[in-house]
């Protein structure tokens, strides 16, 4: 373990020295994010998911730097060019960044023109330029003057031979450590970014008319500008540059290398102007675009593993006989009907936009399936003809226990195309598979997301433009912190579910359905170490997060460890009661003394945990499910008008506002100057996704698709729709209010199927439209 690289982490993240050190050590042994954060509190002090993630990101990182010191290192030895000194310096380098600026002049570089001016000899005239910048260098050049027929090693003239010196010196000044330092600080602070319309670009490249002459500060601009800018690039629509003043730029160096004020001082001045504008400041422009790229990404990265989290934890309905319906006009409405384990009961079409008896014979349809298989709920894909389909089933005379709700189908033809959903159901067409997605997204969201690249469920911004390896690492980092936050039940869980609890992989999960198929349910959670390839350490990961409801031992269904059930047993032996008994009373819990079984294993921390998990064992930690409904009578933008103030669900959140649905099929864009009646830095701080919200409608824009809305309370003139209270009072606006139902996106119809022709109409990549122009 390097302990400097202890040191550097512990300082940049302000913990301890001894946590840094025991989350190290644990994920050496094997450990992952989740079960060092539930279970191993005392360990590492009570550090956080956040902070434990990044620590193990920071060793990954430090170790990338030791990777390429150690191959530097090797190839100055290759090259015999490794001195005390140089080594000093490199492994003294305390960043990628400047580790590459001490290599720079010893890197292998292709055909210079400083190397030809060396094999001409030109090195003594550079050396004595440099060295006496108050001689006269008429007479010193002259003297590299040198007649011969081949090309590499004729100096004509004078003029020729202090061309190459000049030549040898701007690289040398390109190549100077400090002088890097102190230019790429010069960028990250002073450069401005500018882009411009590409030559003929104008009428095609009209969505990025914002930027066809456009300058902002490199230090200020936003993550979304600057993404929106290199994806208008990306797409030969716009051009931009990284620049720093170029007069400001010569000085800083002129102030290094320039030392006299005579003729030969003259020479090095040119040299520095060369060297900047041909050299080291295309070289610095290209750091700035790397390093303002991987800090938008970083920035559109963290924004998604937010909207993501709050999507996957939405609220579930739980175990309820559903029907889901997956809308659409021309084809009819797919219905499938699933017990209250998701399985697949029947499924049927039905035409209720047809009109006379078809309509009859949907409205029978529906209610004879209601009865027969027993339904409790109704799931309502919200794509094109949602709302529609809506309304004819409130319309159908159900009973009023019936619970009806609008559901994000945002990926559900992937799904309903994927490998996974051809295994569940081969025998069934993609119609029928993508409604079934939808009916298990109002079950339970989270079990049945996770079957779905997180990319397409379209709560990101730019995902297809910022590093995807970072992008996937970081998405899968929400969902395993998701997954083993709610736990997950062994005897009903999929094997896409399964391979996100700590410890486990898509094999050990393979194996695990497999096990459960053949054998039968789990009985306890030791029966897991009878699973292939389940061994002590994957099973210590794992056993914590997964749930055997009726196990043999009672806390198998509860989220205590089973390294902790002896501690739990003889707590209830002191309280002369079975765990059981624990489970059910709160008076023998009340009997528990925690101090008591403070051990140098066990401290207060997981004590304390404990007690938790037996008033409440294996609680879910999502907000419990309420339903939501739109106003009535809004359901194409056509009916929207300036004033109109609705309940609405946020779909997507973005450094420059928020996506809402107000049931519409089209999402509209609350800036962030109109989110709140205070001032808002970040979106985040206000809005999430799920989140209930009241807007008023301040612009509808019909040709060019987009709707503006406003979430400030003193709007003049602000009209609530006439039924807008349905749903809608309980979340005002600006409030903050988290909670979670299940439904939204702003990419609505953007992941269907060809097959499905025109049958979905939500707004294809608005917010991607939209965060181009802010």
């Amino acid at each position: 373990m390097n302990e400097l690289h202890i040191l550097t982490i512990s300082k940049e993240l302000n913990v301890g020295v001894a946590q840094v050190i025991a989350t190290a050590t644990l994920f050496n042994e094997g450990a992952t994010v989740p079960f060092i954060a539930r279970y191993r509190k005392e360990a590492t002090g009570q550090l956080d998911e956040v902070q434990i993630t990044s620590i193990r990101d920071r060793l990954s990182d430090l170790k990338m730097l030791d990777d390429r010191r150690s191959s530097i290192i090797k190839s100055l030895e290759e090259r015999k060019l490794l001195t005390d000194e140089l080594r000093k310096l490199v492994e003294g380098a305390e960043s990628v960044a400047r580790l590459e600026d001490v290599y720079q002049p010893y890197r292998p570089k292709r055909r210079t023109r400083a190397m030809i001016a060396q094999e001409k000899g030109l090195t003594p005239l550079a050396d004595f330029l440099f060295e006496n910048q108050n001689a006269t260098v008429d007479d010193e050049a002259a003297k590299f003057v040198v007649e011969s027929e081949e090309e590499n090693k004729a100096v004509p003239d004078a003029d020729a031979a202090l061309k190459g010196a000049r030549d040898i010196l701007a690289e040398r000044f390109s190549d100077d450590t400090e002088m890097r330092v102190e230019m790429r600080k010069a960028f990250e602070k002073d450069a401005i970014l500018e882009s411009k319309v590409m030559f003929g670009k104008e009428a095609e490249g009209i969505k990025y008319q914002d930027y066809y002459d456009f300058s902002e500060s490199v230090a200020t601009i936003p993550s979304h500008r600057l993404l929106a800018i290199r994806r208008g690039s990306n797409d030969g629509f716009l051009y931009f540059r990284i620049l720093v003043d170029e007069d400001r730029a010569t000085d800083m160096m002129k102030r290094r290398f320039l030392t006299g004020n005579g003729p030969a001082a003259e020479q090095i001045s040119l040299a520095i102007e060369d060297s900047f504008k041909r050299l080291l400041g295309p070289s610095m422009e290209t750091d700035s675009r790397l390093t303002t790229k991987k800090r938008a990404d970083e920035q559109a990265i963290k924004v998604f593993m937010e909207n993501l989290r709050e999507l996957l934890l939405a609220s579930p309905l739980g175990q309820k006989r559903v029907m889901a319906i997956d809308p659409g006009f021309r084809t009819g409405c797919k219905v499938v009907c699933l017990d209250a384990q998701g399985a697949l009961l029947h499924n049927t079409v039905i035409y209720p936009g047809m009109g006379g008896h078809k309509n009859d014979e949907a409205v029978n349809v529906v209610l004879a399936v209601c009865h027969q298989f027993q339904i409790e709920a109704i799931a309502i894909g919200n794509g094109t003809a949602g709302r529609e389909t809506e309304a004819f089933i409130r319309q159908c005379g159900l009973p009023a226990s019936i619970t009806i709700v609008m559901v994000n189908e945002s990926g559900a033809s992937i799904y309903s195309a994927s490998e996974v959903a051809r295994e569940e159901f081969p025998d069934q067409d993609l119609t029928v598979r993508g409604a079934v997605s939808i009916g298990r997204r109002l079950m339970d969201p989270l079990a049945e997301l996770v079957k779905l690249d997180p990319k397409s469920i379209g709560v990101g911004q730019y995902q297809h433009d910022v590093d995807q390896l970072k992008l996937k690492d970081s998405l899968d980092d929400i969902v395993v912190s998701c997954v083993n936050g709610v736990g997950v039940e062994v005897n009903t869980a999929s094997k896409q579910l399964l391979k996100y609890v700590s410890g486990l992989n898509t094999r050990l999960a393979e194996n695990i359905v497999a096990a459960r198929t053949q054998n039968g349910p789990f009985k306890s959670r030791k029966q897991l170490l009878k699973v292939p390839g389940m061994g002590p350490k994957s099973f210590e990961q794992c056993a914590g997060f997964l749930r055997i409801r009726g196990g043999e031992h009672p806390l198998d269904g509860s989220a205590v460890h089973p390294e902790r059930y002896a501690l739990v047993e003889q707590m209830a032996t002191d309280a002369q009661c079975t765990v059981a008994d624990l489970l059910s009373s709160d008076s023998h819990r009340q009997r528990i003394k925690l101090e008591k079984y403070v051990s140098d294993e066990v401290g207060l921390p997981t004590l304390k945990d404990i007690q938790a998990e037996l008033s409440k064992p294996g609680r879910d930690p999502r907000e419990q499910f309420e339903s939501f409904s739109f106003a009535e009578g809004i359901n194409k933008v056509e009916d929207l008008s300036p004033g109109l103030r609705l309940p609405g669900i946020v779909t997507n959140v973005a450094a420059f506002g928020a996506f809402v649905d107000v049931g519409v099929h089209q999402d509209g864009l609350v800036h962030i100057s109109e989110l709140s009646d205070n001032f808002v830095n970040d979106p985040a701080e206000v809005v999430k996704v799920q989140q209930r919200v009241q807007v008023t409608v301040l612009e509808v824009d019909i040709p060019r698709g987009r709707i503006s809305l406003s979430m400030k309370t003193q709007r003049e003139g602000a009209q609530p729709h006439r039924s807008a209270g349905r749903g809608s009072d309980r979340a005002p606006a600006g409030t903050g209010n988290q909670r979670r139902p299940t439904h939204g996106s702003n990419q609505r119809g953007n992941d269907r199927s060809n097959n499905r022709g025109n049958d979905r109409g939500r707004s294809q990549n608005f917010g991607n439209s939209l965060g181009d122009l802010f």
